[in-house]
């Protein structure tokens, strides 16, 4: 059953990736920082990923918090290189994306909160 919900997750992943060609990779990571799915290229380490991005989901959230901003909903950074978004996936995961320097970032907030709003329904 989990594998199927694991098969799921990584078609969304796919999915969204195709519908934002700036998209470059995608993951799907616990909150505990282990991947649950992923749509990440043979040159990004997976663990690498998950680590950090557990780990700033958990930072951001605090943040949050402590400035009063409310519930965090999004972390976002921006690099010479490119973007890394990382949204929230219910209370037990964090979805998070990486896209190039030229993407579109309203069109791909859109696409990022329905592909979020898909996988908490199978996770």
């Amino acid at each position: 059953m989990a594998l199927d919900r694991s098969k799921l997750m990584v078609e969304e992943l796919k999915k969204l990736q195709i519908s934002s060609p700036t998209i470059q990779a995608s993951a799907v990571v616990s909150v505990d920082g282990l991947i649950i799915a992923s749509a990440l290229p043979a040159t990004v380490e997976e663990d690498r990923v998950s680590a950090m991005s557990a780990a700033m989901l958990s930072l951001g959230e605090r943040i949050s918090i402590e400035l009063r901003r409310g519930e965090l909903d999004q972390v976002y950074i921006r690099g010479d290189y490119g973007y890394v978004m990382l949204t929230a996936v219910g209370t037990e995961a964090v979805l998070t994306v990486m896209a190039n320097v030229d993407a579109k970032l309203g069109l791909i907030f859109l696409d990022i909160k329905r592909t979020a709003d898909k996988i908490a329904g199978l996770i």
